[in-house]
């Protein structure tokens, strides 16, 4: 059962520090456009956005080329990201093309109604302009509040971790109190280690759906990783188990005592 938890919480550890950035356009594309995106009127640039998948939503993209040749774009992305996992991800095929050293803008209306059983709180958003290799041209950055169900995809990652890690607690916790803890003190500290991960996993993910803070990596990292250490240093500095029969430190001297018997 401990291994099972481990390699639950595991996974959720692999999420945040192993995840795979986004793919990008060849040399040949990328980087090449400029976007500003408005969503119903209001510029997304460092800002808040509020998404209500009860409502369609109004994105106005506007894409300046300041090179010297023309740029074609095939479709345009709305994304959100939360511990390096895509959970929710809209595509709009609109092909246009923006020419060199000119300015284009384009205005999407996007029905995002299953969202609601995408994601919850907030969540950091990208809007990219594809090509035809599905290599971004372009993007711009936001965080979106998302008005979706708790019962979502997102809200239901974050309830599995929860158990998980109350899980690994348990089973810590519980072999420290039937004193079956390794007697060295740094697997005694990997032992905790799971239920440190877990923690900061659930951290993450609560204070984003309570929306309080966003699960960016400048945010995640340090908070997985700070619990992970805390849990470790928990495990590491526990009382040494008491030796049991047979136990590793129970020292038999048999001749001897025949010796003395005698």
């Amino acid at each position: 059962m401990g291994r099972v938890i481990a390699a639950g919480v595991a996974l959720g550890l692999c999420a945040v520090l192993l995840g795979s950035p986004p793919a990008t356009a060849d040399s040949a594309g990328s980087g090449r456009l400029d976007l500003a995106v408005a969503l119903d009127d209001r510029p997304i640039t460092n800002a808040t956005v509020m998404i209500d998948p009860a409502k369609q939503i109004e994105l106005t993209v506007t894409a300046t080329n300041s090179g010297g040749t023309a740029v074609k774009v095939r479709s345009v992305r709305v994304s959100g990201v939360a511990l390096a996992l895509t959970f929710f991800a809209y595509d709009t095929t609109a092909p246009f093309e923006v020419p060199a050293h000119s300015r284009v803008t384009r205005t999407f209306v996007l029905d995002m109604a299953d969202l609601s059983g995408q994601a919850i709180g907030l969540l950091p958003s990208t809007v990219e302009l594809l090509d035809a290799r599905r290599g971004t041209l372009g993007e711009a950055a936001t965080v979106a509040d998302i008005r979706g169900s708790f019962w979502s995809v997102y809200g239901a990652f974050g309830l599995a971790m929860l158990v998980l890690t109350v899980l690994a607690w348990l089973t810590a916790l519980l072999a420290l109190a039937r004193h079956r803890l390794p007697v060295n003190r740094w697997r005694r500290g990997l032992r905790f280690l799971p239920a440190g991960f877990g923690t900061g996993l659930v951290a993450v993910v609560s204070l984003s759906v309570l929306r309080l803070v966003p699960p960016e990596p400048a945010i995640e990292i340090p908070v997985v990783l700070g619990a992970a250490v805390i849990a470790f240093l928990l495990g590491y500095l526990t009382p040494h188990p008491a030796p049991g029969p047979g136990g590793d430190e129970t020292v038999r001297f048999p001749d001897a005592t025949k010796e003395f018997n005698r």
